[in-house]
């Protein structure tokens, strides 16, 4: 593992909740960081760091961040989502609205008004590495986005990373007498 980028990319996330926590901006950390904040280390190295946010943040989000040295990354749509890139690492935030029964939904793009998991963020608490906490997708819900993802997007095929993020999750999940659903 490249412990000096999961150190870096550590630092990176403090300073985005920094960021965030002075905006009054709520973030949610998804994919492989979530899992590892909720696992409570770092399990393997991480190509990027994942957010969720809430689609009516994005503005001020998208200013803030370029202040602090973040410069904004061309990627999906951006009422779908906003990708940037500090010190060579990648940070991304998908963002969420609700629709009008309250569901967390897509924000943007093709998929703009689909619903992401029940309980994705309402389920989770904080998850913690060391003395970094952070809100994180709930551990289920995350389990279903890793399974769904591939179904969901067609272009975005199944891999090893995930097979094994989702039997850690599960392992986890069952050590703490939950079971997986």
């Amino acid at each position: 593992m490249d412990t000096e980028r999961a150190d870096r990319q550590l630092r990176l996330i403090a300073e985005t909740l920094g960021i965030a926590e002075a905006l009054g901006v709520p973030l949610w950390l998804r994919g492989g960081w979530a899992m590892d904040f909720f696992l409570g280390e770092v399990t393997r190295d991480h190509e990027d760091v994942d957010w969720f946010a809430r689609s009516h943040d994005a503005e001020a989000l998208a200013k803030a961040l370029p202040d602090h040295g973040w410069r904004p990354v061309p990627g999906p749509p951006p009422d779908l989502q906003l990708d940037f890139a500090k010190q060579g690492l990648d940070s991304s935030f998908t963002l969420l609205d609700r629709d009008a029964a309250g569901r967390v939904v897509v924000a943007g793009g093709p998929w703009a008004g689909a619903p992401w998991p029940e309980g994705m963020l309402d389920a989770a608490g904080p998850g913690r590495i060391g003395g970094l906490r952070c809100a994180i997708v709930a551990p289920r819900a995350q389990i279903e986005i890793k399974r769904m993802m591939p179904v969901w997007d067609p272009s975005r095929p199944r891999r090893a990373k995930d097979a094994e993020d989702i039997a850690r999750l599960e392992a986890a999940l069952g050590a703490q007498g939950h079971g997986s659903g």
